[in-house]
């Protein structure tokens, strides 16, 4: 495009002025990242010939490791496409293509082995830029909770109404946290639920230590008998709900009675603070019955088919998986 030039952030020092409309995409997430172990965050910005903004997207390079098995690789997570100065679509795309070309440069220079997008406004957004940039499309199952014209008591589902009247009846009880104590438990609690879960990225305590002071992110915890039993993390950004993360302890109907009461109580925030959609960033993986999206579907929300993009650092593997999965 031009009189647009796009350049690559990794520093907080080194941020110019721009939006904080997306949290996912502000700043304000970047300084945090930048702060927690294990993430190395680069904010892309597309700015005109002014030298004003016009859009950034922020990408979160996490490395990951282990010594049993032995194994240390980095990738990087994109939620959503990037914050922009416009509403016309066509606009956003054709910077967006701009913004994607530049960091898988950036990227595949850092040998990062595989990057994810997701969380997308709309399907088929960007899909003929991924494809020049050597991304594979996977169809993904996505769920959103409508708040605005119905009470999420409304939506509710008999079997779900059941599950939470037996959870109270049960004593389990959730509020807002803000101690740090609790959410250092939450989040043991987190790295426990998914330790082998090969996908799925923990941070460390540090992380949520600082999105806990951040006024876009509430944790809803739930307790039994004075003992915290689990509970969820959620982003609050452009009039939209964001539930991050979800996790209890082990223990069959009590893991599933807490996680409820906890997405409850989140939606229920949500709906009172005038938040006019519910959106799950994990709603299970891409098959057709998937356990944790038919319980989160308990809740009223409806499945959305969307497309997550993925690159992997190795062309010929994008290939042969695009071959076998790719929408």
């Amino acid at each position: 495009m031009e009189g647009i030039s796009v350049r690559i952030i990794s520093r907080s020092n080194d941020l110019p002025a721009m939006s904080d409309n997306d949290f996912f995409h502000s700043p304000g997430l970047f300084r945090i990242a930048a702060q927690s172990p294990g993430h190395a965050p680069l904010m892309v910005v597309a700015v005109n010939g002014e030298g004003r903004v016009v859009a950034h997207m922020l990408a979160l390079v996490r490395t990951r490791g282990s010594l049993f098995p032995p194994y240390i690789f980095t990738q990087g997570r994109i939620y959503g496409e990037g914050d922009y100065d416009t509403d016309d679509e066509n606009l956003r795309e054709q910077l967006f293509a701009l913004m994607l070309h530049a960091l898988t440069r950036r990227l595949r220079r850092r040998l990062c082995f595989y990057v994810e997008f997701s969380d997308l406004t709309s399907k088929m957004f960007g899909y003929r830029y991924f494809r020049r940039c050597g991304y594979f499309p996977v169809s993904w199952q996505e769920v959103h909770n409508s708040l605005h014209s119905r009470s999420p008591e409304e939506r509710l589902e008999p079997k779900m109404q059941r599950m939470l009247s037996k959870a109270v009846a049960r004593g389990f009880t959730c509020d807002v946290s803000t101690d740090s104590a609790e959410i250092g438990e939450f989040c043991s609690i987190l790295r426990k639920h998914f330790r082998l879960n090969s996908r799925r990225f923990i941070p460390k305590e540090k992380h949520f230590q600082l999105l806990k002071d951040d006024p876009h992110v509430k944790f809803f915890l739930t307790h039994r008998k004075g003992k915290l039993s689990g509970g969820c993390a959620c982003a609050f950004s452009s009039g939209k709900a964001f539930l991050w993360y979800l996790a209890s302890r082990k223990g069959a109907r009590s893991q599933h009675q807490s996680n409820a009461l906890a997405i409850w109580t989140a939606l229920r925030y949500a709906y009172h603070h005038n938040y006019a959609h519910m959106y799950f960033l994990d709603a299970g993986m891409p098959i057709s019955h998937d356990a944790y999206r038919n319980f989160i579907l308990g809740f009223g929300g409806k499945p959305v088919t969307k497309f997550r993009w993925f690159r992997t650092a190795l062309p010929w593997l994008n290939r042969v998986i695009d071959a076998l999965f790719g929408g």
